[in-house]
């Protein structure tokens, strides 16, 4: 267990010293802010128009960062020749492969954090036609993501640390100050004079995006096992296009009994168990923890056996 977590925790801090981690988190938040401050003339549904555009920005990022993480953790690796020379100790394949993984998992969590309370931030700022974009709440909040940047130059110059990971770190820290002083102490008039309010119903639809990344995490690192960053993030993106689809392609036919939909329908995971924006949309009530925990079950199952044919495919690949 020391073993498994020392190679863990090795693998999270490097993946959140590489500078398109960093980058690719601060852009997305960004982003994510930067969504509440236009006019949509929505008719009425601009929160609605803000929510749903997030929530896009936060699995495409969040599938970027996947990829990107898997081949970084791996497949440069083995490239390398660094698995070879942490295999030569009392480390099995399994073992390695496995923490590569949960320190996979780790960094996208911090990812998901980040775009998370951005998503609360964004649909909390978001206006209708009578309203107006909130400068301070978007001064705080771009203010909090320069300071950010400035302790992690501090602590590089002074303390001699790494300037990408200390970033990493304190963003995740000023954007959650930035969020809880915006949210406390600032208020936001709608139209009707109504102060704005989080709606915390986002806070399960980020996490079911967090459980669709882990899986997207489990197929990109198997497919690093044997291929480099373009093919991974090539069948990574088949994948996923599928699986936005696979209801209208395998659904029909699955339940019509056709055993090769049926086959494709149980491979390709089903993205839209993991997206509550349409239920959201429509007014539903989604804060029910008994439906994440079933994500939950269903990602446990899934990424189990997309590890099962990594772990198969690096016991047979040749690192010398």
């Amino acid at each position: 267990m020391r073993q498994f977590l020392t190679i863990a925790t090795n693998a999270f801090m490097e993946l959140i010293r590489q500078p398109v981690f960093l980058l690719l988190m601060t852009a997305s938040v960004l982003f994510e802010i930067f969504l509440a401050v236009p006019y949509y003339f929505a008719l009425g549904d601009d929160t609605k128009l803000v929510t749903t555009s997030a929530l896009a920005v936060m699995l495409l990022s969040g599938l970027f960062g996947a990829v990107l993480s898997a081949s970084s953790s791996l497949a440069r690796e083995i490239r390398t020749g660094t698995a070879l020379a942490v295999l030569s100790k009392p480390v099995g394949r399994r073992q390695f492969f496995l923490a590569k993984y949960a320190g996979l998992a780790a960094a996208l969590l911090v990812l998901s954090y980040v775009n998370l309370v951005g998503l609360l931030l964004a649909s909390w700022m978001a206006f209708d036609a009578y309203g107006k974009t909130n400068v301070p709440a978007l001064a705080i909040f771009c203010g909090g993501v320069v300071v950010a940047y400035i302790l992690a130059g501090f602590s590089n110059f002074f303390l001699r640390r790494t300037f990408v990971s200390d970033a990493v770190l304190t963003l995740m820290a000023t954007v959650t100050l930035s969020a809880f002083l915006i949210f406390r102490f600032l208020r936001q008039m709608q139209s009707l004079g109504v102060e704005a309010s989080v709606d915390w119903r986002l806070v399960p639809a980020g996490i079911l995006i967090l459980f669709a990344l882990w899986i997207l995490a489990a197929l990109a690192l198997a497919c690093s096992t044997r291929l480099d960053t373009i093919p991974t993030l090539a069948i990574c993106s088949a994948f996923f296009l599928a699986g936005l689809m696979s209801d209208y392609f395998f659904g029909v036919r699955a339940e019509a009994g056709k055993w090769w939909a049926s086959t494709l329908y149980t491979v390709v995971p089903n993205w839209q168990l993991f997206w509550l924006a349409d239920a959201l949309d429509m007014g539903k009530s989604t804060f029910h923890w008994g439906y994440v925990a079933k994500a939950f079950a269903y990602v446990v199952a899934y990424a189990g056996a997309a590890l099962a044919v990594g772990i198969a495919l690096f016991e047979e690949r040749e690192l010398s």
